[in-house]
């Protein structure tokens, strides 16, 4: 079997605290460069250290695509395979080999999707993970969008790619880092292209973050008429961020609007069911018929979404525990002590989950079910 040449690339800028874990994981690579955009303590330093090559450029204005860009450039032109992580990330040992078997499995591919834990449990269970494809050949690809940038294929031969489940990519957030300067950057994206519908959705989730919900409603509705808008997964995500948005502003009859429009958008996604039963519930309007319902539709959806949609809420404890107090409320007890230990299942430790069985128990013995 063919023998690639599999390099590294990626951007820092003080991540000291990262360094020999993640050089650790990359050094299965035949090598590692890194551009260093500006660090004050001793990341440079320990990178170059542990055998990375490092070049320091400081970005000016801030853009993450033209830093991505320029860490490309830094990666040798036999490169067969590039690999761009970020410091914060570590592949599962034996990432390389398992990447070379399934890239020589398709000739000429160009691209690999993999899997990607965005976060863990404490005990490293994936909670939220999609599939990523940030490993593409050398010659090719141009990394676009000042915000949330997307590696793009400008290559001329036929675009091929490849599934390697087993690489996993694990993320490790550095909670410490501000997001500050992600609000002007995606403004910008949006006034750079107008028409192009992925700066106008992260623009109006930001804004959701921000609690500014009228810009937030404002913004994804504009990202809903743009004719390339297309995606439904992402188009429903938008609508429950705007029903997010209007429940938020106690507009409760225009939120659950939205939700609808949610769930007839895309039939796969439990995000908006959920979503709107907790928001229902945190905000003391127990409506548990309503609430049964929504949870109800969302066990009927069985597989997470392998993309970047899919959240953890949807698929922890949450909707079985609120199946449960719905249940309980509504005089179903068997049905809510089935749904309050499957809840418990997810969170073992968690004292109100355990004592809400004692609530279901009890109503069982009264014998109305």
């Amino acid at each position: 079997m063919k023998k690639n040449k599999v390099y590294v690339y990626a951007i820092c800028k003080n991540e000291e605290k990262f360094v020999e874990k993640w050089m650790e994981s990359m050094n299965e690579a035949d090598g590692v460069y890194v551009l260093d955009t500006g660090s004050t303590d001793k990341t440079v330093e320990l990178l170059k250290k542990y055998g990375a090559v490092v070049n320091i450029e400081v970005i000016t204005p801030w853009r993450f695509d033209v830093a991505r860009n320029r860490s490309l450039e830094l990666v040798p032109n036999d490169a067969d395979i590039c690999v761009c992580t970020d410091l914060d990330e570590v592949f599962n040992p034996g990432w390389r080999q398992k990447l070379e078997n399934g890239w020589n499995k398709v000739r000429g591919c160009q691209q690999a999707q993999y899997t990607y834990n965005w976060s863990q449990d404490e005990f490293g269970n994936p909670l939220i993970q999609f599939n990523y494809n940030k490993i593409h050949r050398r010659e090719g690809f141009i990394w676009n969008y000042p915000c949330h940038e997307w590696l793009s294929y400008i290559g001329k031969a036929p675009f091929k790619d490849v599934e390697i489940a087993d690489v996993v990519l694990n993320h490790f957030q550095d909670q410490s880092k501000e997001r500050s300067s992600y609000l002007n950057l995606l403004k910008m994206g949006v006034d750079e292209d107008p028409t192009d519908p992925r700066m106008a959705y992260y623009l109006g989730r930001e804004y959701l973050m921000e609690g500014k919900f009228e810009l937030c409603r404002r913004t994804l509705k504009k990202y809903l008429e743009l004719p390339n808008a297309t995606w439904n997964e992402e188009r429903a995500a938008a609508m429950r961020w705007i029903a997010d948005a209007y429940f938020k502003d106690r507009q409760l009859e225009k939120a659950k609007q939205w939700y609808f429009f949610s769930f007839l958008e895309c039939d796969k996604a439990r995000e908006p069911y959920i979503e709107y039963a907790s928001n229902l519930y945190d905000s003391g309007n127990h409506d548990w018929p309503t609430i049964f319902w929504l949870c109800d539709q969302a066990f009927r959806i069985t597989e997470k979404s392998k993309t970047f949609n899919n959240e953890e809420y949807a698929w922890n404890f949450k909707p079985h525990d609120l199946m449960a107090l719905a249940c309980y409320y509504l005089k179903m007890y068997e049905l809510a002590l089935e749904h309050g230990m499957l809840a418990l299942k997810h969170w073992p430790d968690n004292e109100q989950l355990q004592s809400n069985l004692e609530f279901y128990r009890a109503g069982i013995e009264k014998g109305d079910d």
